[in-house]
């Protein structure tokens, strides 16, 4: 159905159409949340439950690099993850398994969704929209990478030994650990999303490049504070190594955004 078609359609045409794609992706999301229901006890044991122990990659890592600056290294590393309330092992496998299946099913969903939304468009709305969407799955799954392989890592490891009081044994529930874990995972593929947005918010007149120069300044002081508390080591090496990912975040938003004077090509 063209652009054209799409403005003749009645209101209920239009409602028919979104039943039939929310449909789809109901039964999409069902078929993927049920597959990783039944590989939801390898992908604990391999996925989910793998920061919480020293062999995990970027432990390895930073231990490394404190031995190799002279450092202080944290130390031997190991979370006890507690089932504290009676169903909450079976109440974890089902939202687990509804989670991992919308992070995976991600551009399935989008796709679906963008089908009934394209008819309304005109060809070069849609090659625009086209390019978006391609940027936007990549840049999410980048985000959710980098969530699982550093900040959520290092979330664990500074929160998990800090320390109140010698009294006091650290023990994780696994409630807290999967709110935690999904959390911290949607949250960065969000972040990642913030150069599609300043893109489109630019396309908008919403927002220039002025304002990326103006806060640049502020913007690095906020992002070293954030890569200095989770960075687990006090060396500058690894707090740069967590730092340079979010602030190419803020760069790469402020050259997709449209310039207000011609000198701000030069910045």
């Amino acid at each position: 159905m063209d652009k054209a078609s799409s403005e003749s359609a009645t209101f209920w045409d239009h409602l028919d159409a979104l039943r039939s794609v929310l449909i789809r992706v109901l039964l999409f999301s069902g078929i993927l949340a049920a597959c990783s229901f039944a590989a939801m006890p390898w992908i604990f044991d391999n996925v989910i439950m793998a920061p919480c122990n020293n062999s995990f990659p970027i432990y390895r890592l930073f231990d490394k690099i404190s031995t190799l600056t002279g450092s202080v290294t944290p130390g031997d590393f190991d979370v006890d993850v507690v089932s504290i309330e009676l169903a909450s092992q079976l109440f974890i496998h089902f939202s687990a398994s509804c989670w991992t299946a919308l992070i995976i099913g991600f551009p399935v969903i989008l796709y679906l969704l963008w089908g009934f939304v394209s008819p309304a468009l005109y060809p070069n709305e849609r090659k625009g929209i086209r390019r978006a969407f391609f940027f936007g799955n990549i840049m999410f799954y980048l985000g959710v990478a980098v969530g699982y392989f550093l900040v959520f890592p290092l979330a664990v490891r500074f929160l998990s030994t800090y320390t109140l009081s010698t009294h006091i044994r650290p023990i994780v529930s696994l409630d807290s650990y999967m709110d935690n874990f999904f959390t911290l995972l949607l949250m960065m593929g969000a972040v990642f999303e913030l150069p599609l947005l300043a893109w489109l918010l630019g396309k908008m007149g919403l927002l220039t490049r002025s304002f990326f120069k103006n806060y640049r300044r502020h913007a690095i002081v906020v992002l070293l504070v954030v890569a200095a508390i989770i960075t687990p080591t006090g060396d500058p090496f690894t707090l740069m190594l967590v730092f340079i990912p979010i602030y190419a975040l803020w760069e790469a938003s402020a050259r997709l955004v449209p310039p207000d004077r011609p000198e701000d090509d030069e910045d």
